[in-house]
């Protein structure tokens, strides 16, 4: 069913590869979003959240460069134990917290990587505009739906993200204490779709609707991509999951392998919850980028 729709999106959706690490910890943990392009000038939709990350690391790799600065500076002074634990309090720094993070964009331009983010004030929306590159890593471009009104219950669609995290290309090293990018490792982490029914529409505090709700969960690593139909229409992005709780709550012997145990379980129903097509455009409208609809 939605065979050309995918290929028609992957030429436009790109994946953000992440690494990160917690203080005092040498295991790196890897995440991926997605991101999808708009036109030829560089502008690009996700999630406030991932782009919230993107601004993020930043700010934690200047508290990083801050926290050793001050601890070499005064390592003469103090006992090491004793100087350590006083910088832990002051930059508030825990075996709980992020100490570090890294982002990579993926074949999304070449050159210099200048990015400029918008967020939106109040839905879970980001443009990402590019800017400076000498090629764009894609040469098509997504089509809106011109009408998104015409978005009604029992409608199918598809989104297509990044949800699972399979480049290996990072390391720790010892001898600086930092994370980092290699040669070597896989480098790509495969596309995933996955489909489901509109079931929900999903309204601001003013009675508005700016998303809707999907049969089927979005998978950790799909927000920001594109939610299309059939001939690959533009019609929303994902954004998050909502679970939802369907009161089947289980409490019961079963045999397993010959031998009798209990079970218990709640049952809870996973729904994507994603961006409406008419805030997508408003947003994109508002900031005066070109976007092509049908």
């Amino acid at each position: 069913m939605f065979i050309k729709a995918i290929e028609i999106a992957t030429g436009f959706t790109r994946p953000i590869h992440s690494i990160s690490r917690n203080f005092g910890s040498t295991v790196i943990q890897s995440g991926a979003a997605t991101i999808f392009f708009i036109n030829s000038d560089g502008w690009a939709l996700s999630c406030r959240h991932v782009a919230q990350q993107l601004l993020v690391a930043d700010q934690l790799l200047a508290k990083r460069q801050a926290f050793t600065n001050e601890l070499n500076a005064q390592r003469s002074r103090k006992k090491e134990k004793q100087l350590l634990r006083e910088l832990e309090r002051k930059y508030e720094y825990s075996k709980n917290t992020i100490f570090e993070i890294y982002n990579n964009f993926i074949n999304c331009v070449e050159g210099m990587l200048d990015a400029e983010i918008k967020l939106h004030p109040g839905l879970d929306i980001a443009l990402i505009h590019f800017r400076n590159f000498t090629r764009l890593g894609c040469d098509s471009f997504p089509t809106f739906a011109a009408n998104g009104n015409d978005l009604k219950q029992g409608k199918f669609l598809c989104r297509l993200g990044f949800p699972f995290a399979e480049f290996s290309n990072y390391a720790y090293d010892n001898s600086t204490d930092k994370i980092h990018w290699t040669n070597t490792g896989q480098t790509d982490t495969p596309r995933f779709p996955i489909e489901g029914m509109v079931t929900r529409h999903l309204a601001d505090d003013a009675g508005q609707v700016v998303g809707f709700e999907m049969s089927t969960p979005g998978l950790r690593g799909q927000s920001g991509g594109p939610a299309f139909d059939t001939e690959g229409v533009i019609w929303g992005m994902q954004a998050a999951t909502a679970h939802l709780d369907l009161d089947f709550d289980v409490n019961q012997e079963v045999v397993r392998n010959g031998l009798k145990k209990r079970v218990s379980d709640s049952a809870f129903l996973h729904v994507g919850l994603c961006i409406h097509v008419n805030s997508l455009k408003s947003f994109m409208k508002e900031h005066g980028v070109q976007f092509q609809e049908k």
